[in-house]
């Protein structure tokens, strides 16, 4: 969708001689140019849209719900999720690795901690698929994975201190 511009009076000015410039975004472009781009990592992504989920999975931002109602946000953070989780199961363990320890650093919690908290919520970083599907199992094996790296991780740093 491109972005439109509304200038009010003649020539853009108002009566009172002041510019008023209004850029109209998409519910999807706003989450995806203004919120999420304001959090670091994937995890961080993925974490900040789990925990906007409320009952029966629907998603709850006053923000959004009040620049593009209800319905336009739901879908747009729908949307929005299911982007982030692809993006992460797309994504080398290597460089999820990374993403973990900057995402975790960010919340000032270990990688360890973090991945526990994400596996307690786990429904809730599910975009709206069953815990069965392909996508959940995958993502639920990239969680394990991780957290396996962090605990190896953790006994290596110990035993050479």
């Amino acid at each position: 969708m491109p972005e439109v511009q509304l200038d009010n009076g003649p020539k853009g000015q108002c009566p009172s001689g002041i510019r008023n410039k209004m850029t109209l975004k998409s519910a999807l472009q706003d989450v995806k140019e203004t919120t999420l781009a304001a959090i670091s990592g994937l995890f961080g992504k993925l974490g900040y849209l789990a925990s906007l989920r409320r009952g029966q999975g629907h998603y709850e931002h006053w923000g959004m719900q009040l620049v593009h109602g209800a319905e336009s946000s739901e879908r747009a953070l729908r949307t929005a999720h299911a982007e982030v989780v692809s993006g992460i199961l797309r994504t080398p363990i290597e460089s999820l690795e990374r993403d973990l320890e900057k995402s975790s650093r960010e919340q000032g919690v270990r990688p360890r901690a973090y991945l526990k908290e994400m596996q307690e919520h786990f429904e809730d970083l599910l975009p709206g698929e069953r815990k069965d599907s392909p996508a959940a199992t995958h993502l639920s094996s990239v969680l394990v994975s991780l957290s396996k790296l962090e605990k190896h991780r953790e006994r290596a740093t110990r035993s050479t201190s």
